[in-house]
């Protein structure tokens, strides 16, 4: 029915366990369901070995060692036993609720992405997965005591075979704007995006960020994250789970009317952006004799 796929840390210490926990969570949500973990990591082979997983140890990486996201989706769609696959990232936990709606998505044959917002919750132990309540008392706990993220952190990309195939930028993963690329493109070939927030609990577990040299502040605005940033095309390939064009409820498959209003608003803001600084290039000249440029501090 589905194949999951993702690249992990490596598996070392509290990070090592979150993996761990994230990976027996999609495999038991369905007999059939298949999980394939790209790349050589401290500690993958053994894992995959031991929860039965398919390993595929070479990835592609820039200067930095950080693994491309395009060869991965494309060698993963070549792969897959199964017509629809699903990104999650290592460190989220899914729910008896995913395939339902993942379900609903199929019946109407047509391309489709599936994506959520995630909610944040502290936890540093193994999951007991030989209790028969284990996803019930996380739900609870997560709805509880986690945070919901807002609309443009997205972790699970549930999405027909050919979708993607041969189209991605380079961009790198662990670093910001692939992601709200997924939604774009998707949106921009005719695909049906469906944002499942309010039927899918997607349980991610709190980390630090000391896998990178330069702890967040590398993550998110380093180098790499700004070449990321860069293949969003000044905000032009930028959507979030607000922009897609249904949503999943307890109703079934809905419009998504709102978005047409996200969607507005953004395309206002870049074009008096454009005209702002089209504006300050144009009245340079006259600014700098007179002293109006703005000083650095």
């Amino acid at each position: 029915m589905l194949t999951f796929f993702s690249t992990p840390k490596p598996f070392l210490g509290h990070v090592g366990l979150i993996q761990r926990n994230a990976l027996q969570s999609w495999k038991r949500l369905h007999p059939g369901a298949e999980v394939i973990l790209f790349g050589d990591d401290h500690g993958a082979a053994d894992v995959c070995a031991e929860l039965h997983l398919r390993h595929e140890p070479r990835v592609h990486r820039n200067q930095y060692g950080t693994k491309y996201l395009a060869p991965i989706f494309d060698r993963a769609a070549e792969l897959a036993r199964n017509d629809a696959l699903c990104y999650v990232n290592c460190d989220i936990v899914l729910l008896d609720d995913f395939l339902p709606a993942l379900s609903s998505l199929l019946r109407t044959r047509r391309d489709f992405l599936m994506v959520g917002r995630r909610r944040d919750l502290d936890w540093r132990e193994a999951l007991p997965f030989d209790s028969p309540a284990w996803q019930s008392e996380l739900r609870e706990l997560a709805l509880r005591t986690g945070k919901l993220r807002p609309p443009q952190w997205m972790d699970y990309f549930a999405f027909s075979r050919q979708l993607y195939c041969g189209r991605i930028p380079p961009f790198v993963i662990g670093r910001p704007s692939w992601d709200n690329w997924l939604i774009w493109y998707a949106r921009h070939s005719g695909a049906l995006v469906a944002d499942a927030s309010s039927a899918v609990m997607a349980v991610h577990q709190n980390h630090d960020y000391s896998y990178h040299p330069e702890g967040e502040a590398g993550v998110w605005q380093g180098a790499e994250a700004m070449q990321n940033l860069a293949l969003l095309q000044g905000g032009r390939c930028f959507a979030t789970v607000q922009d897609a064009t249904h949503r999943l409820t307890a109703k079934g498959l809905r419009v998504n009317y709102p978005r047409y209003g996200v969607i507005a608003r953004r395309r206002l803001r870049r074009a008096l952006d454009l005209l702002w600084f089209g504006f300050l290039d144009l009245t340079r000249p006259l600014r700098h004799p007179l002293g109006l440029r703005r000083h650095r501090s």
